[in-house]
């Protein structure tokens, strides 16, 4: 398992794996909160790992709100899990439901899954809990925030009384605690970071500008500040206009939204990753729990409906030791936004020159 952490490039642990890892390997319960890109997948990931190597059959399940944030924590397992024999299958919605009932069939060690085909799963009989010796809730916030409550409730009944449940939030309000309480036993808790913390390396500043600045105001910024580039728009039609006009305009760029299909979505979001697309426009799939290293600069062409959703899109950037630049564009109608963000913040987002 050294050696696997270190190939995969990881040197000091960060304070939420510090702090998680003990209880989580002795088989605790552990609530973990703390904020977007502090390394929060690897804290239960090396856990399960070591908890379930050498034993047989499927035994844990990981629940994700997105297949995106599925699709990581899969990966990350298979990074960290080969060398103990470790695999895990994808179990989430938009892909083949024959194929996967074939990767069930072959027993994999544990399921990463989004709520909804889970259910499904269970339905058809295919995928029987009862034999679930671990569960995970990453982005525990961001699972209640979809709706996905009803789904959560129905797998905490499927599954058994006796397990290792392993709660991980950016947030904790209050129906993420009444959940952790009906769901953990005995927790340690851990909180490393308050809801309101933004990466301290990540550099904000906001611009004020009209609906009619905003598309110059981009480009502008595009041409004065390289490397990857995150952008987030409020509405999917508003990703798929902004993405279209910046390709016209020949800049790289990708879409991803809920609505692309899921070969578009995993290759929007792989070719980011890879350094084919400059710019990649997204709405709020991407804020939670989604790892692209060194994105230099996260861009709110629309500030987000929350002001929690502000501090994990900026989360995107500067993460654990990476410097970064987030940058937000205000219209005279989202003064009551901005000022929301920064009574969560704690302090004033400094106005930048146009």
């Amino acid at each position: 398992m050294l050696r696997d952490i270190e190939k995969a490039g990881y040197i000091t642990p960060t304070p939420i794996q510090r702090l998680a890892l003990p209880p989580a390997l002795s088989g605790r319960d552990v609530i973990g909160c703390a904020q977007t890109g502090t390394g929060k997948t690897a804290a239960f990931v090396i856990p399960l790992i070591e908890r379930l190597a050498g034993g047989q059959g499927t035994r844990a399940l990981v629940l994700a709100p997105t297949r995106e944030l599925a699709m990581q924590i899969q990966k990350t397992i298979e990074l960290l899990g080969r060398s103990r024999g470790i695999g895990a299958a994808l179990i989430v919605g938009g892909a083949d439901m024959a194929q996967q009932e074939r990767a069930l069939r072959q027993q994999p060690d544990i399921l990463v899954a989004t709520p909804g085909r889970i259910l499904d799963h269970m339905w058809r009989g295919t995928i029987n809990l009862l034999r679930m010796a671990i569960f995970v809730m990453d982005e525990a916030d961001r699972l209640l925030d979809m709706g996905f409550a009803p789904q959560i409730n129905q797998i905490l009944e499927a599954l058994p009384e006796e397990r290792q449940t392993l709660l991980f939030s950016a947030t904790m309000p209050n129906d993420v605690a009444s959940l952790a309480k009906a769901s953990l036993d005995h927790p340690v808790r851990i909180d490393i970071a308050p809801s309101g913390t933004v990466a301290a390396r990540a550099e904000q500043q906001v611009f004020l500008a009209s609906r009619e600045q905003k598309p110059s105001l981009l480009r502008s910024l595009l041409r004065k500040r390289q490397g990857p580039t995150l952008v987030f728009t409020r509405t999917k039609s508003r990703a798929d206009r902004l993405g279209k006009s910046l390709l016209e305009d020949g800049v790289n760029a990708a879409i991803l939204h809920g609505d692309r299909t899921m070969g578009q979505r995993r290759e929007a979001l792989e070719g980011f990753k890879r350094g084919r697309y400059q710019v990649l426009v997204a709405t709020d799939i991407m804020a939670r729990g989604i790892h692209v290293n060194g994105i230099a600069h996260v861009i709110n062409y629309d500030l987000p409906n929350s002001p929690e959703d502000y501090v994990h899109r900026i989360g995107r950037t500067a993460r654990v030791e990476a410097a970064g630049m987030a940058s937000s564009f205000v219209t005279p109608e989202e003064g009551s936004q901005l000022r929301a963000i920064e009574r969560l913040l704690g302090k004033a987002v400094p106005v930048a020159a146009n």
